[in-house]
């Protein structure tokens, strides 16, 4: 699919997202949305499924794990199949995939079947973000890339607010079969709506497929996050169960990289020549270092609330949810002000106040005040609100039709492996800082405050690694970018 961009946009083009726009906007965010949600609610069922298939924690993590392994292996194949199938036709695909593997989820009567059929999800779901935002990117034309980029940031917030809240009712009100059967409905509505919605696919001559570049990146990350997603398990980095995936799938990757770039491979399977552009290579670094540290911490407020504070998982779900709004209010302003300002001038604020509300989370204790730390969960939804969408607008802004695709496919895969990365260190962090705190002579009463003062540790270093993306972020783009073709990422296309 190519739809073109005017080079000269009219002036209402470049002010507001038209009703044919928001149209596919529709399209995009109820699959994404689908994706996101099932990710979030079934982090929840975890314990139920160590109850119902009389399973340890770290086998039925593989329902987790299973999913991002699939997410590692298609995101890279997502950018040449887009060009090859058309954008319509593949996000159809994937939305169909995705619903069949719910449904085949909620059938499963083993935890090797139930792992067998996320891996079928996630091969649906890998699909869904980076199609997403290459569908929106050419429909908006890139001089309203931020707007769009905000749009897209609708699941991104939803997903952590009600996928917990949803998870924790389905499971007390009627079964675990639930969280994957609500899926069906929506994949339904989603085939119909993008069915008659996305314009028709306007495939251009084939490229030739980059088989080495499959049989080197796409285990190779499978592999790297596998090892990294063991970590929590084994509780070190050197344990053999990581380090040897880790560093098969590093060769593996390593070895794409100059494959990937030779002059006689004018279509690799993720186009590394967009490092050549600046506004790509750092918004990348940046949302490398967001991520890690965003997404890695995030994973334990939830944990806090259950842990410390005693709370079931339904209103941890509720106590997370003003970091949501907080976002809800800076992402559209900040999707706007990206387009006219550029995006440099806010990232700088979103991070600078994302650090300082998870700077207050790092004085919690077993007894703070929920208002604070609610308050504190406001703050960094008001910075990530201004962070996120801004760095991926600023990636895409400068690229053109089948640049785009491969753009949002690298963007995602980046996203992907440093929140990934991001969970196993924080996770390590947490296990080992409450490992060396806590032993069994710690008086019980204790043992609250003892967990809380770990807690605070590791949000503190959250903070800081929040506080580093300054850095990248600096060098941002601080006024309106200027949509011409760069030459130099058109190579091969």
């Amino acid at each position: 699919m190519s739809i073109e961009t005017p080079t000269q946009p009219t002036p209402a083009a470049s002010d507001k997202l038209d009703r044919q726009v928001l149209v596919i906007a529709g399209v995009v965010v109820l699959g994404a949305i689908m994706s996101i949600l099932d990710i979030t609610i079934v982090s929840v069922a975890l314990q139920t499924f160590t109850q119902v298939f009389d399973a340890t924690a770290a086998q039925v993590a593989w329902t987790m794990t299973g999913y991002t392994l699939a997410l590692a292996a298609v995101i890279p194949l997502t950018g040449w199949a887009a060009d090859r199938f058309g954008t319509k036709r593949l996000y159809l695909t994937a939305i169909v995939l995705f619903a069949l593997g719910s449904a085949l989820c909620a059938l499963a009567t083993s935890l090797p079947m139930l792992v067998t059929f996320r891996v079928l999800q996630g091969l649906g779901g890998g699909m869904l973000m980076p199609l997403g935002m290459t569908i929106l990117t050419r429909a908006a034309g890139p001089e309203r890339i931020g707007r769009v980029m905000a749009v897209m940031g609708i699941p991104m917030l939803l997903g952590p607010i009600f996928g917990p809240i949803l998870g924790g009712l389905l499971i007390d009100v009627a079964s675990w079969h639930w969280i994957f059967l609500i899926n069906v409905p929506i994949g339904i509505a989603a085939i119909v709506y993008a069915a008659i919605a996305l314009p028709k696919d306007d495939v251009q001559p084939s490229e030739s497929f980059d088989w080495l570049g499959m049989v080197l990146l796409s285990p190779g990350l499978a592999l790297f996050l596998y090892g990294i997603s063991t970590i929590p398990e084994t509780g070190t980095f050197f344990a053999t169960k990581v380090v040897v995936p880790v560093v098969i799938g590093t060769v593996l990757i390593v070895g794409f990289i100059p494959w990937a770039l030779n002059r006689h491979n004018a279509h690799p399977l993720i186009d590394l020549r967009l490092f050549k552009n600046r506004n790509m290579t750092i918004a990348i670094v940046a949302m490398s270092l967001f991520a890690i540290s965003f997404f890695g911490a995030g994973l334990l407020f939830p944990l806090y609330f259950q842990q410390v504070r005693g709370e079931d998982a339904l209103h941890a779900g509720l106590l997370l949810a003003p970091q949501g709004f907080g976002a809800m209010i800076t992402m559209p302003i900040a999707g706007v002000l990206a387009d006219k300002i550029g995006p440099g001038k806010i990232v700088l604020v979103g991070i600078s106040v994302t650090a300082i509300g998870l700077g207050m989370f790092s004085t919690l204790t077993d007894t703070t005040s929920y208002a604070f730390l609610m308050l504190s969960l406001f703050v960094m939804g008001l910075g990530m609100g201004g962070t996120m969408m801004p760095i991926m607008s600023s990636a895409l802004a400068t690229l053109r039709d089948h640049t785009i695709a491969r753009g949002s496919t690298l963007m995602n895969i980046v996203q992907q492996v440093a929140a990934s990365i991001g969970t196993a260190v924080f996770t390590v962090l947490l296990t080992n800082g409450l490992l060396d705190s806590i032993t069994g002579s710690t008086p019980p009463e204790e043992i609250p405050g003892a967990t809380a003062d770990v807690y605070g540790d590791v949000f503190l270093v959250g903070a800081v690694l929040v506080a580093l993306v300054l850095v990248p972020a600096f060098f941002l783009p601080r006024k309106k970018i200027e949509h011409q073709v760069d030459p130099a990422l058109m190579v091969g296309h």
